[in-house]
């Protein structure tokens, strides 16, 4: 697992509103080159890490504003879930908290896994955002809609309305099983760049 945390001199709000467009991630994370909105759950990704290009799709799990967003991996080869979680500190700092389970597809993947460049990037990827929205006076966008684990395509039963089916000192992480989940209503208008 992989697991960071950073702190955002800008109040929480404009801090979640920020990372819930997708769209921007680009500008600020490493080995990103394109996310599209699907739907209000669902994105496409484009990735060229350690050399390799991948395509793949995600799913929002749980999404709580001001707290968090979890996601996962649906069809396709790339295996990854994570969550990302936002505290405010006060009027004008917010912790960022990003936890990632991924496995590492390819040589030149698990050869970057295993010496620490995924730890690495991840920290560097929280680093530029903080810069990325502390240059800034406002987010580029927002969304603020809530999205349930029950309503996510395979969520298990048994899953409170928090998502959460781990302990509480340890993020929760979204489900990694069941079929990719279809649109389920079309993308509402939104500023640029929405998630």
């Amino acid at each position: 697992m992989v697991h960071d945390t950073i702190r955002v001199d800008a109040p929480l709000r404009e801090v979640y509103d920020q990372w819930t467009q997708f769209e921007e991630f680009p500008r600020f994370m490493d080995g990103v080159e394109e996310v599209r909105q699907l739907d209000d759950r669902h994105c496409h990704w484009r990735t060229r890490v350690a050399g390799v290009t991948r395509e793949f799709d995600t799913e929002i799990v749980d999404q709580l504003p001001d707290e968090r967003i979890s996601w996962r991996t649906v069809g396709g080869d790339v295996k990854q879930k994570g969550v990302v979680t936002f505290q405010r500190l006060d009027e004008a700092h917010t912790e960022v908290t990003l936890a990632m389970e991924l496995e590492p597809e390819g040589i030149a993947e698990k050869a970057a896994s295993a010496v620490g460049m995924v730890d690495s990037r991840v920290g560097s990827d929280l680093l530029r955002f903080k810069e990325f929205i502390e240059e800034r006076d406002t987010a580029t966008g927002g969304w603020r809609g809530r999205l349930r684990p029950a309503d996510a395509e395979g969520a298990p039963e048994g899953m409170d309305a928090t998502g959460t089916t781990e302990a509480k000192d340890t993020p929760p992480m979204p489900p990694d099983d069941g079929p990719p989940a279809p649109p389920a209503r079309p993308m509402p208008p939104v500023d640029p760049g929405h998630l």
